[in-house]
């Protein structure tokens, strides 16, 4: 197959991953269900809402393989062992989004729709987790590194989109209607969680509706990646697809352009506003970072300062 992943280095502490907005469907794929129902689980065109973060030095990866073929932000012990034809060798995690169809290697649609009228063999799984998976999680916590070695801290911001209504298989919440926005850190566990509610107040003061870790949390990527003891704050941030696309012609209509300022703005706050000094030595941990920012008063929470400004909603 193709790359699997694109990816860009960054300068600044900042880190950009979307996983699920691929768009390229392996040949060897060999779902049974039709292509149209498939790409429903795409984070369409996620991607391109955020292809400007380089321009703040931003590190930006995203994959270019299908989420439903394998889902990088699931545990690479989510295997569902209805989908294989023999028992998985190595340690399985039922999980509740296992339990849904969504594990590592997704079953069943959005809707319940079974993706497979086969079985998949384990060494066919593992071909996707070698060739898709790894290398994914390999760039990310290689950007990750490279933006706490150079700061002393680093914001990992994970990429995603939901449908207006959760369908009867996507979540826990099936038929919930979605905010504009959903800001995720599971609690608290994987970013100071003063950040969320930082970037919940600047999105709400451009008119839109914000949830925080309801109905997502953020799943594997954060939960990774996320250390904010030792300076690595991860947040994964959803995005209502009608804000910027038509859902059922996965076409780009007017707003996304909007929806790409209420971003840039949200960016270049975490950009301009924030600054770490330290002494540059290597594995340094947030407490002994001195955190400073443009707004009065920058002790305590780096992020309780930050400035509140940029594009309104309409």
């Amino acid at each position: 197959m193709r790359d699997a992943f694109s990816a860009t280095g960054g300068t600044s502490p900042l880190v950009f991953d979307s996983p699920h907005s691929g768009t390229h469907y392996p040949d060897d794929f060999g779902h049974a269900c039709d292509l149209n129902v498939l790409r429903g689980a795409e984070d369409t065109h996620v991607e391109r809402l955020y292809d400007f973060v380089t321009e703040f030095g931003a590190a930006f990866i995203h994959a270019h393989f299908p989420r439903s073929y394998i889902d990088a932000n699931r545990a690479v012990d989510e295997i569902d062992p209805q989908l294989l034809s023999e028992p998985w060798p190595g340690s399985v995690n039922t999980s509740d989004k296992v339990l849904l169809g969504k594990g590592l290697i997704w079953r069943l649609t959005d809707n319940g729709e079974p993706l497979y009228r086969r079985k998949l063999s384990p060494a066919e799984v593992q071909r996707r987790i070698d060739t898709c998976w790894q290398p994914y999680h390999a760039a990310v916590a290689q950007a990750i590194d490279a933006a706490h070695r150079r700061h002393g801290f680093a914001i990992h911001v994970n990429c995603h989109s939901m449908p207006s209504v959760a369908g009867s298989h996507a979540t826990l919440f099936p038929g919930l209607a979605h905010p504009d926005f959903v800001l995720g850190d599971r609690d608290g566990t994987t970013a100071d969680p003063a950040l969320n509610e930082q970037l919940a107040r600047y999105l709400r003061a451009r008119g839109f509706s914000v949830g925080i870790n309801a109905p997502y949390k953020g799943v594997e990527l954060v939960r990774r990646y996320g250390d904010p003891a030792l300076g690595r704050h991860s947040i994964q941030v959803e995005i209502n697809r009608r804000l910027y696309m038509d859902e059922a012609t996965l076409e780009l209509h007017d707003g996304w352009q909007q929806v790409q300022e209420a971003l840039r703005g949200m960016t270049q706050l975490l950009a301009s506003t924030l600054t770490a000094a330290h002494d540059g030595a290597p594995g340094r941990t947030q407490s002994q970072i001195v955190w400073t920012s443009d707004c009065p008063g920058g002790n305590g929470s780096p992020f309780s300062n930050l400035r509140i400004d940029g594009p309104r909603k309409s």
